[in-house]
């Protein structure tokens, strides 16, 4: 995100515990390279638009295969120029002028709400705001969403909110310093690890409130027997000694998926997890990659129509190597299901994308000295 900042004219300072980010005229390098980040490849694009020339976009093998056609779309509504051979994906190119009108424009952001807060970081910065509609049935992942929202109130920017639209005047984005939060998604592998050991993990500086949807493991783990306490930041999860199977609609904690379906997997009974269709279209299909990586460990898993029923159990040791897909969550996916069995994994440095040091981590967590 920094590299795609800066090819775009951004001045941004990285320190040991702080960036700096300066502001002004954007004007584009030429070419950003995405990687596998979902919020590079849809989050920048917008800004894009917004600078002086040509931005080409592309990615790892992966990234050309994850949908781009609303972001693409989303452009072209806004009077954008998008140079994509008809392809709907990465790579392709956008041609900013230095401004954008802004309009009244609907997307389907089905597939994912990064789709939709791409647009509201930037909407105020167009010349007549922005209304966008969702014209889609439900919007995945919403306290995503809701968290954009939030923070660019703390930006000077208010968002109205009319069922599915959203409207934007145009405004300046006021500069504020901030702490970001720890991720708690990435807390939530840690957390599991207590869940299919019966044993305790704490996680320290856990926020009293915050808008990640991340936190909503706290309940759901609950649910499956956990013991959960939060006190003075500290939060600690104790697993029980036989896991309750889940039922649950995780529309709305789609990215907690992989970590949740590993729990599941050592529960006995089925779990039903739905709501979480548009994670076929995330680093992989990960709902596919899920049943596959199961299999391997003699859980079965069904595909539903927007998720996954796990009859689970007992975790077995693997036939053959599991994979990460070059996906960092699958990758978590497999280190937990691990913990209770002998297995290998193809690729563990592709959660570096997310936590550069997860292996060591995890390392430590098993030994007892983390």
């Amino acid at each position: 995100m920094i590299s795609a900042l800066q090819a775009l004219g951004i001045s941004v300072d990285v320190q040991v515990d702080s960036i700096q980010v300066f502001p002004g005229e954007l004007i584009s390098s030429g070419k950003v390279e995405v990687g596998l980040a979902g919020t590079v490849m849809r989050f920048v694009p917008i800004i894009a638009a917004l600078a002086k020339g040509a931005t080409s976009f592309d990615g790892d093998p992966q990234a050309r295969m994850r949908p781009m056609q609303v972001t693409i779309e989303s452009l072209r509504s806004l009077g954008v120029e998008v140079q994509d051979d008809h392809r709907n994906a990465l790579p392709f190119v956008v041609v900013g002028k230095g401004e954008v009108t802004g309009s009244d424009i609907q997307i389907d952001a089905s597939a994912s709400s990064q789709f939709i807060s791409a647009l509201l970081l930037v909407g105020s910065k167009f010349k007549n705001g922005l209304r966008l509609t969702h014209t889609g049935e439900k919007l995945p992942s919403m306290p995503h969403i809701e968290m954009t929202i939030s923070m660019l109130s703390e930006h000077g920017v208010s968002v109205a909110m009319s069922g599915q639209t959203f409207t934007i005047k145009a405004s300046p984005l006021l500069p504020v310093d901030r702490v970001i939060e720890p991720d708690l998604s990435n807390a939530a592998a840690f957390l599991a690890a207590a869940m299919v050991t019966a044993g305790r993990v704490s996680i320290p500086n856990w926020p009293s409130s915050t808008t990640q949807a991340g936190d909503q493991i706290r309940s759901i783990f609950s649910l499956m027997g956990a013991a959960v306490d939060l006190t003075n930041s500290v939060l600690t999860v104790t697993g029980p000694k036989v896991l309750k199977p889940l039922t649950a609609d995780l529309s709305a904690v789609g990215e907690l998926t992989p970590v949740i379906a590993a729990v599941c997997a050592f529960a006995p009974g089925v779990s039903t997890l739905t709501g979480i269709a548009h994670l076929r279209g995330h680093e992989t299909n990960r709902l596919l990659a899920l049943s596959t990586e199961l299999d391997k460990v003699g859980v079965k898993a069904v595909g539903l129509a927007d998720g996954l029923e796990i009859f689970g159990g007992t975790v077995s040791r693997a036939d053959s190597v599991l994979s990460s897909y070059h996906d960092h969550r699958m990758a978590m996916f497999a280190a937990i299901l691990g913990l209770n069995s002998d297995l290998v994994l193809d690729d563990v440095e592709t959660t570096s994308k997310t936590l550069p040091n997860f292996a060591d981590m995890w390392k430590q967590l098993v030994a007892g000295d983390l």
